[in-house]
């Protein structure tokens, strides 16, 4: 399946696209099952307890330790901030299942299940390769993968932000592939977007590694946005973000540029998803030694 002139029209006018039922039921148990098996190896006694914070406007406290920047080429665990004890923060309130905020973030090459979404030969509506064909890439890449728990009652909001920001080519180039393994709804915290924003939203900032350790927000000295016509317009202030509910099974398209958040979730129903992010691998596009993640072993996963 490619995508067809109105989703490819609407995508570029909103700068997000629902692809409903793009995984059929047999494949989101079969992920969800593998997330289950992965938090039940999780080893406990040996983990750092990182826990993932997405900091301030500045980049401070954005997760940032040695496990943090290994994370590019293995399978990881990072935690939810409210899953400790106040008074005894190596101790955990929460049964290792609900504590958990994210796994990642080499899940497409390291998971079976996962790694088969980028297969040509997996039984889903919207295969990642054609999709990327339909939005005219030349040569994907995948360079991050995860599993995101917004876990009952403790799942952290997560404040507006765009994914290039983090995943920086000059120009840029990510996008985000974002696949609920359950509803996402606006109890328990489903993504919301500012439609269009992608079009005059610039990429101002890069979470980088900085030196000695860590990661910091740097000013961006790069291209602002993606190649093409109709970006860098006037910035339309007047736009409000707009819920994205979606089904267990639906894919959601995301560009780089786009602004988009979630919120905390209070509610007693989780909510686990599945992403993934492909940028341009052409020798036009540059992806630099700043980047806070780097290419694993023998360079990122080609899509074709």
């Amino acid at each position: 399946m490619t995508l067809t002139p109105s989703q490819l029209a609407a995508f570029d006018r909103d700068g997000y696209l629902i692809i409903p039922s793009a995984l059929p039921p047999s494949t989101v148990s079969s992920l969800l099952a593998e997330t289950t098996r992965l938090l039940s190896i999780l080893p406990l006694e040996s983990h750092p307890l990182t826990r993932f914070q997405t900091g301030d406007d500045t980049g401070e406290g954005h997760t940032g330790d040695a496990y943090f920047l290994a994370s590019a080429s293995n399978i990881s665990y990072f935690f939810e901030e409210e899953a400790f004890d106040p008074s005894n923060p190596t101790t955990l309130t929460k049964p290792i299942p609900l504590a958990v905020n994210k796994i990642g973030h080499y899940l497409h090459a390291l998971s079976p299940p996962f790694s088969h979404l980028l297969s040509p030969d997996a039984d889903i509506q919207a295969k990642p390769a054609d999709v990327a064909r339909s939005l005219g890439f030349t040569d994907p890449r995948c360079l991050q993968s995860m599993v995101i728990l917004k876990q009952p009652e403790i799942g952290g909001a997560v404040p507006p932000h765009q994914d290039s920001t983090f995943l920086y080519t000059d120009p840029p180039s990510a996008v985000g592939f974002w696949y609920a393994l359950e509803d996402a709804t606006l109890e328990n915290g489903c993504l919301t977007f500012l439609p269009g924003s992608h079009k005059w939203s610039p990429i101002e900032r890069r979470l980088v590694r900085k030196e000695g350790g860590g990661t910091v927000m740097v000013e961006n000295n790069g291209a602002n946005f993606p190649r093409g016509e109709g970006y860098g317009v006037e910035d339309e202030k007047g736009c409000e973000y707009v819920p994205g509910e979606v089904k267990a099974g639906s894919l959601v398209l995301i560009h780089g540029n786009l602004l988009h958040k979630s919120e905390r979730n209070t509610s007693k129903k989780g909510r686990i998803i599945y992403t993934f992010h492909i940028i341009e691998g052409g020798e036009s596009y540059v992806y630099d030694e700043k980047n806070w993640l780097q290419p694993p072993e023998g360079g990122f996963t080609k899509l074709y």
